[in-house]
Order: structure tokens, then sequence, then C-alpha cells
């Protein structure tokens, strides 16, 4: 055991280090938000990224409200002599003794999700442990991806199309306090565009789904999600009409071909789940994201719809606990919220008003500078971050026996 104390290192969104007890303290703090539902079935399910973000709250409200069993792939880095590991590691780890604790069985599988090679040992384990799969979530933020049939790499990236896009965003100063400052990102070039599809569009998601196929792991009745944002205008440049729209695009026409593939083979349905926003490690990599989320946390305040109650409702909906109430695109939003048009319309009145000077009085910093620390352990209620903690621990190996 190396015990010592950890703080966070880095510079401005980004900690090189995650602090193993606050990581697990926000894993536990999203399951108690959870109320159970008495379950009559326990669902087999397979979530594609897992450890964070929305596809971390997924997993721990699927876990927590209906006591769901099965396998979350991510990919996260273990410590080394000189980090700690990912926060990503040590959430999963917390999530795995939770879910023991509650008598679910969960696995959890640490590889790239791109890759054939993880598919069939997912698959395998899914074969051997649990039978065939009710649900497979689809959450995936990736930098890159090497196609696993012609083996090229392509990278995506977050920028506008057809034109340069120039915006204002909050930046962390050296002293850690958040300032605005002026921005510009060039257009993608065609490659980009390309490139950004191949990694974030719908393609390895199509992928996994003949894979269970050809495995014969899809139960009748199969549901499969993967999650989109569509956003404000006030970040459309950047995000619904650039690169990254471009892929959730992909995506979306993706989920339109397989829902009528699912439905004719198994009465399965394959649906997108268009999420609200939220601070995450994929989200403040994106230009004017940062600025958009603080003004719309002064604007709803704890009205904000939060990741794991988002996943709740989404839950709720997949089981029939409620009923999905698709809109004219056939996608499920809980970013309705969000939307609002009065909610939109101050979040504007603020995005315009907003200077260096003012930006503490009509955005709400101080809960996103917190946010973007408990991305790494950070800045978590309750936690003696002077105490020494062990960064070294396994990633978790559940040897139960089959649940089928």
């Amino acid at each position: 055991m190396s015990t010592r104390v950890i703080s966070p290192t880095g510079r401005g969104f980004l900690s090189l280090d995650s602090h193993p007890t606050g990581c697990a303290r926000i894993v536990a703090d999203m399951w108690s938000h959870v109320r159970p539902v008495d379950a009559h079935h326990q669902p087999v399910v397979l979530i594609i990224g897992s450890s964070a973000g929305y596809g971390l709250a997924a997993t721990i409200a699927g876990l927590a409200r209906y006591g769901v069993c099965g396998v979350g792939v991510c990919s996260e880095k273990p410590w080394s002599a000189r980090r700690t590991a990912t926060a990503g590691w040590y959430r999963t780890i917390a999530t795995s003794q939770l879910a023991t604790h509650a008598g679910t069985r969960m696995e959890f599988i640490n590889a790239d999700c791109f890759a054939d090679a993880t598919k069939t040992e997912v698959l395998n384990l899914i074969a051997q442990r649990f039978g065939p799969v009710d649900y497979l979530i689809y959450s995936v933020a990736a930098p890159r991806r090497v196609d696993p049939v012609s083996g090229d790499m392509y990278r995506s990236v977050i920028k506008p199309i057809g034109q340069v896009y120039r915006t204002k965003t909050l930046i962390f100063d050296d002293d850690d306090t958040l300032r605005l400052q002026d921005i510009e990102v060039p257009a993608a070039g065609s490659d980009e565009v390309t490139a950004t599809v191949k990694v974030m569009g719908g393609e390895d998601w199509a992928r996994w789904i003949d894979a269970m196929a050809q495995r014969g792991l899809i139960r009748p009745g199969f549901q499969t999600v993967a999650l989109s944002y569509i956003g404000s205008d006030l970040t459309s440049a950047i995000y619904r009409r650039g690169t990254m729209g471009a892929a959730k695009m992909h995506l979306e026409q993706t989920a339109t071909t397989l829902d009528a593939r699912l439905g004719t083979a198994h009465g399965g349905r394959a649906l997108i789940s268009v999420n609200g926003a939220a601070v995450t490690q994929s989200a403040t990599a994106i230009p004017g994201i940062s600025l958009y989320v603080g003004l719309l946390r002064g604007v709803m305040g704890e009205a904000m719809y939060s990741p794991i109650d988002q996943f709740t409702d989404l839950w709720d909906h997949l089981t029939g606990t409620q009923p999905i109430e698709p809109d004219e695109h056939g996608q499920i939003r809980l970013d309705q919220r969000e939307l609002a048009s009065d909610v939109q319309a101050e979040v504007t009145a603020r995005w315009q008003a907003a200077t260096s000077d003012n930006i503490a009085d009509i955005a709400d910093v101080d809960w996103f500078r917190d946010e973007v620390r408990r991305l790494y352990g950070f800045a978590v209620p309750g936690v003696d971050y002077d105490q020494a903690v062990d960064p070294e621990l396994p990633w978790p190996s559940w040897q139960g026996a089959p649940v089928r």
C-alpha cells in the first residue's frame, strides 16, 4: 500500500490526478439519489461508455433503480509511478462495490470499445454469465478510433463547418478563477468532418448490434439507445452545425436503420435519447459550452436536470414504468426543461450581456468550477483532502456464478 495526500494537478479543465475517495463519494451520492422500484425481471444490460458522464449516470441509475445486471465497457488508465489512475477507474471500482452490496451483478471491461477483440471478449462474458441482452446503452465520447476493417486511425475534432467560429467562453486563470475570453476556431476540412463521423457517428454502435445478433445475444423485445445532444442556438454553430453535429446526425440515421432491423427480427427498438446539458469531461472541451452551462445553471439553479435524474427517467421509459413519448423524429427528449422558451430567453440575454466584470453575477461560476473539480474527485463535500489515501486500487473482478 502506497498512501499519499492527493491534490489536483494540471491546469484549467484538466487534472492529471484523481482522488479515489472523492470519486467513490460521487458514485455513492448518485446512487443514493435514485429510489429503487420492485422489478419483476432483472434486466441484462450492456453499457458502452460506463465510467463517465451520461454513461456513468445510465449505469448507476439502472443498477440502483432496477437492479440490472450485465457488463459495462470503458477505457480508463491505471495508476503509474507518477500519477493516480483516471477518475473513471475509481468510479468504476465504487460502482462495482455498490452493485455487489445491492445484490446485483455487474462486470466491467476496461478496453477499447471500437476493437473487434473487445466485442468478442465482452460477448463471451455475456454469453457465459448472463445470457441474451435486454438493453444496450451506447454512450461514447472518444478522441480517436481505429477502424477495425481498414486499420486506419481517425481523430475527432470539435470545429464548425463552413466558416470560422468566434465566441466567448469561460477559462481558468492561473489563480483558478474563471474569466471570459474571446476565442476563434477555424472551420473543419472535409477530412476532419469525415473522421469525426467515423469516431462519433453510429458505425460502431451498429457493429455492436451486428456482433450481438451473430452470437444470438439479442433477447426478444430488446431495446438499444444511443445518446445525443442538440442544445441551444447559442452553441449550435460549434456543436449541432459543426463536426459533432455531423456525427450526431449519422448516429440518428443509424438509429432509424437499426430500429427497422430490430423491429422485424426481434420485436425490438433502436432509439436516440437527446439529453440535457451537464458538466462532463467531454463537454468542457467544446468552445463556448462552459459559458453556456454556467449561465444555464445561473438561470435554472437547482431545477437544472442532472444526469442521474435524466437517466432515472430514461430507464423508466425503457422498462415501461413510464410511457415513451418520442418527438416527431422518434427521439426521446430529456432536454425540454433546458430548451423551454423562457429559460433560453434568459440565458440568451445573459450571454449577450456577459463580461468579465459581471460574469460572477449572472452565471453560477462557483458551481461550475466545483463541478469541473468533481470530475476528478475533488471539491466533494465530506471528503478530507488532507488525509493520505491509497491510489493503487485494483480493477473490480467478479467471480460469481452465472445468472442465466
